[in-house]
């Protein structure tokens, strides 16, 4: 389930589209959590609704690291004029979840047990282009954590973050 959106003009002009929804659980469990992120970059699997709402993405993925982008909008301002604390912790939290995402094996199922969050200068409509990296601490077998940071394009700091992730094993 899921509906099309244009982007934009890709690489040689052609137009671009990223689908949004979610998948079926039955969809989810035929694959392992890199494959499924790889999927999601490809376009072979949809976007969550998530990525819309907010207007970010998942960029790169490999085992245990994940990106995710998205620019900073007049839309996602609180009411004493900055961009609301939520859009960067959703890039964090999306970035570091999806570090430990990457580490699942086909079956296994995660949830966040835990986040903590550091702002450390406000985010404005001017910020630009901002990137949420996301990378494994410690993978175990049921406890994973992540660290994390929020940049802009020239590296500047705006945020820092870690979670905890309970990792549940494959059910025969």
């Amino acid at each position: 389930m899921g509906r099309c959106l244009e982007t934009g003009a890709g690489k040689g002009g052609d137009v671009t589209s990223k689908t949004y929804g979610v998948v079926a659980p039955e969809v989810l469990k035929t694959y392992d959590g890199l494959g499924f992120l790889k999927a999601i970059i490809a376009g072979t699997v949809p976007n969550p609704p998530i990525s819309e709402l907010l207007g970010f993405h998942l960029t790169e993925v490999e085992q245990g690291r994940a990106v995710f982008e998205g620019v900073p909008e007049f839309r996602h301002y609180n009411p004493i004029g900055t961009v609301h604390g939520g859009f960067a912790a959703t890039l964090l939290d999306s970035a570091l979840g999806c570090a430990v995402f990457s580490t699942i094996a086909k079956g296994e199922t995660w949830t966040t047990l835990e986040l903590k969050f550091n702002f450390v200068r406000p985010l404005s409509e001017d910020t630009g282009p901002v990137r949420a990296e996301g990378r494994i601490v410690h993978r175990g077998r049921t406890v994973a954590t992540s660290e994390g940071d929020l940049k802009d394009r020239a590296g500047k700091l705006y945020a820092h973050a870690s979670t905890t992730c309970m990792i549940f094993p494959a059910k025969p």
